[in-house]
């Protein structure tokens, strides 16, 4: 049986399941969804989404773009994903919005709506819930006032609330980032649409490149060259005019990432996930789970978007003897959002499991560090944090425990799913947050173990 409570309190109780059986549903990719947004803002003319995710953060971007000028309308839902038809005046003809753009919980939304509007001859203030309120905005700012827009706000315009003053000309840019960070990509990548000339971001680690391709797939050129020393450079040359185009978002590999954790762990488990995109940028959650011995099939199935589009697999995840696994830096920034499960994975691994470098955790909806160590280690397990390195050891047998999530989406999902093998009864405390990225997740959690 399994209890789930309110978004505001109350707590979700998931006792032990017997076996894993099943295909849940998954959402589309939110990543993806947020750009399909905000890209069909700036192309003029309608543009068609198809299965975007329907989260609370896709929710707030449809938000924000429909306040911008663009009409905005839902015209099919089904499983959790949503079917948009969005018909906007291009870039050049944005509205002045009549209020603050409320990004809600989300952080690209956030990030990448900056990029947008520095390029646009607006004023609009950005700003968001009280979690999103504590998260750097900083790393985006910086480049985007070097391109010329200008912005104000706490911290010396590094909280929210924001304020964005853009113009219809920016200067072009070569950045190099201090952190992979594909927001801050994406957002240089929005606003170079408005220079005059060739923009460039240069990365340490490649991170993932749907702006990159979802622009492609628009008409616009972004070349990318590997530099001798490793790093990773995307260039755009501005001004340049979007088409307005059709497209379908595969499913979630952040959120497949439960349930191939889920069938990997669990000692009687068979699970079926359909279309999830398998985009070399974002599918290190499978090879790492590979590599530690997780028995997962993947079958290719036709992609969507053309040459630049999403590679797409059907993916089956059946019990596994796991091993511990040693993630560089460079693997950690890959795998960013799924580095919770992942550690949850590590518990039950042969073995002592090291993430190193993954400080970024720090920064999401809430310091995941410190969330996934106490959560763990309330669960049972052995848990050493060592500035931002974790190490765990393996083989233990988790025990039901109380949990806080910290209205942290992944957090809660990630301890939710181990009540599926922890003895006794896990109480997930303020599970509600799930809903900002996967809000069918406990009636498809429910559904598995039947």
């Amino acid at each position: 049986m399994m209890t789930t409570g309110s978004a505001t309190g109350d707590a979700l109780v998931v006792r032990p399941a017997t076996r894993l059986r099943g295909r849940p549903g998954l959402p589309g990719d939110k990543s993806i969804s947020h750009r399909a947004l905000l890209l069909a803002l700036l192309a003029e003319g309608e543009s068609r989404i198809t299965a975007a995710g329907d989260g609370d953060d896709v929710r707030s971007t449809a938000g924000v773009v429909a306040a911008l000028g663009a009409t905005v309308e839902r015209v099919g839902e089904r499983g959790g994903r949503v079917d948009y038809r969005v018909v906007s005046p291009g870039g050049d003809a944005l509205q002045q919005p009549a209020a603050v753009l409320h990004c809600g919980n989300s952080g690209t939304t956030t990030r990448l709506l900056a990029g947008l509007l520095a390029g646009r001859p607006l004023a609009a203030t950005l700003d968001g819930d009280a979690s999103l309120r504590r998260r750097p905005m900083g790393r985006v700012t910086e480049p985007l006032t070097a391109m010329g827009a200008s912005f104000a706000g706490p911290a010396g315009a590094t909280l929210l609330p924001l304020e964005v003053r853009g113009r219809a000309r920016l200067s072009p840019i070569a950045w190099t980032t201090p952190v992979p960070s594909a927001q801050v990509k994406s957002a240089i990548l929005l606003a170079a649409l408005a220079a005059d000339g060739e923009t460039s971001v240069t990365e340490g680690v490649t991170t993932r490149d749907h702006t990159e391709r979802m622009l492609r797939a628009r008409g616009v050129a972004v070349p990318e060259e590997t530099l001798a020393d490793g790093r990773h450079t995307v260039s755009l040359a501005g001004p340049a005019a979007l088409n307005a185009v059709a497209e379908t978002v595969p499913a979630d590999p952040s959120a497949a990432a439960f349930w191939l954790v889920a069938g990997a762990i669990h000692p009687d488990a068979e699970l079926l996930l359909d279309g999830v995109s398998t985009n070399p940028t974002r599918r290190a959650i499978i090879d790492i789970l590979r590599r530690m011995g997780a028995d997962i099939e993947e079958h290719d199935v036709p992609g969507t978007g053309g040459p630049d589009g999403e590679p797409l697999a059907d993916l089956v995840v059946r019990s596994s003897e796991l091993r511990s696994v040693d993630l560089s830096p460079a693997e950690v920034a890959a795998a960013i959002d799924e580095i919770p499960v992942l550690a949850l994975a590590a518990t039950v691994a042969t073995g002592t499991t090291r993430i190193r470098g993954a400080g970024e955790l720090r920064h999401k909806e809430s310091d995941r560090i410190a969330g996934i160590a106490d959560g763990l280690t309330a669960l049972g397990a052995r848990v050493r944090v060592t500035g931002d390195d974790i190490e765990i050891d393996g083989g233990r047998r988790l025990a039901g425990a109380v949990t806080e999530t910290h209205d942290d989406h992944r957090l809660a999902m990630t301890f939710a799913i181990a009540g599926l093998i922890a003895e006794g009864e896990t109480i997930v405390r303020r599970p509600g947050s799930a809903a900002i990225s996967y809000p069918g997740f406990f009636a498809e959690l429910q559904g598995v173990r039947a």
